[in-house]
């Protein structure tokens, strides 16, 4: 009979399991904080900053259980070769048009994986020689609970089209698989997740809501009813696939051409926002981002007056590198 005591890793197996945790950890911190300026969309910037912070101190407080388990310090070690795969395709989402596939990988597949293994190992401790393995577990459980309910927040904000939710779902499945193939962050074998629905509510210092509300108070330009008006008609047109439409905002001048209209033909099927604005005289200058079905795209338009219209005098497509900056 096993005695009630007894704990489900010897000290060397738990010094692993807590280098194995570290390397998803710190990989996951990396990761997050180079994806920061790739990504558009305030609400989504915010939230990956403040886990960034949350995420640190995790594998800093991993880090320093090591020497009490007669180990190196601060040392990090991934379960396997699968592993690093996993996390290797979890940071190519690196385009400004990838913020789904960014937060579905973090929030529906590697924090609930995360969530799921602490608390099984926190359950299975040894109640006399790893309290300071179970008070890290414990705060730990604690962060990534609310880091699910925030995350799954924002991707509701975000997955506002059938089109949208399918492109996630594949997403999700697809990593799901490759961490199910690697044994999960600890290469055991056994791969679990917690549901999004049993996280707890996000108090309000991290709740994801006012990420929101910050991200559409954010997008009140200073834009007159009349060009307000001609950019959505513009955009609706770019959205519906209609360049025909669309070429009526054109000043007689301005051509799309042929490589633009592919870029643009990706973008059908989904929304237009304006992400920057700025006035230049009697000109406007504005950065339209327009997300599809199958790409996006960010266009600077340059808008003129026309008698009691406007139209666009100049239109090019934004680098990539440029739209980070938005």
């Amino acid at each position: 009979m096993t005695h009630p005591l007894a704990g489900h890793l010897e000290v060397d197996e738990s010094a692993k399991t807590v280098r194995h945790y570290r390397y998803a950890v710190e990989r996951m911190t990396r990761i997050l904080g180079g994806w920061i300026a790739l990504t558009p969309e305030l609400s989504a910037k915010l939230l990956m900053g403040r886990h960034v912070w949350d995420n640190a101190q995790h594998a800093d407080v991993w880090g320093k259980r090591l020497p009490e388990l007669r180990a190196s310090a601060q040392v990090s070690e991934p379960a396997s070769a699968r592993l690093v795969a996993f996390m290797d395709a979890l940071e190519a989402a690196e385009t400004p048009e990838q913020t789904i596939e960014r937060l579905v990988g973090i929030y529906r597949v590697l924090k609930p994986h995360l969530l799921a293994t602490y608390e099984a190992h926190l359950a299975s401790a040894n109640a006399v020689y790893e309290p300071p393995t179970c008070r890290i577990l414990a705060r730990c459980i604690e962060d990534e609970r609310r880091h699910i309910a925030a995350g799954e927040t924002i991707l509701r904000h975000l997955l506002r089209t059938p089109a949208l939710e399918e492109r996630a779902r594949a997403c999700e499945a697809q990593l799901w698989a490759r961490l199910e193939a690697a044994g999960g962050v600890t290469g055991s074998g056994s791969v679990a997740r917690v549901s999004p629905a049993d996280a707890p509510p996000a108090p309000l210092s991290d709740d994801a809501r006012e990420f929101i509300r910050l991200e559409q108070s954010a997008g009140a330009w200073p834009i007159g009813p009349q060009l307000a008006a001609a950019l959505g008609a513009f955009g609706d047109a770019l959205t519906a696939g209609d360049l025909a439409a669309a070429r009526r905002w054109l000043a007689s001048e301005v051509a799309l051409g042929p490589e633009l209209e592919s870029g643009l033909h990706g973008a059908r099927g989904g929304r237009h926002r304006i992400v920057a604005c700025a006035r230049v005289g009697e000109q406007r200058l504005v950065k339209l981002r327009v997300d599809g079905t199958r790409d996006g795209i960010t266009l600077l338009l340059r808008w003129v007056p026309v008698r009691e219209d406007w139209r666009i005098a100049a239109v090019e497509p934004v680098s990539a590198s440029a739209a980070q900056l938005a």
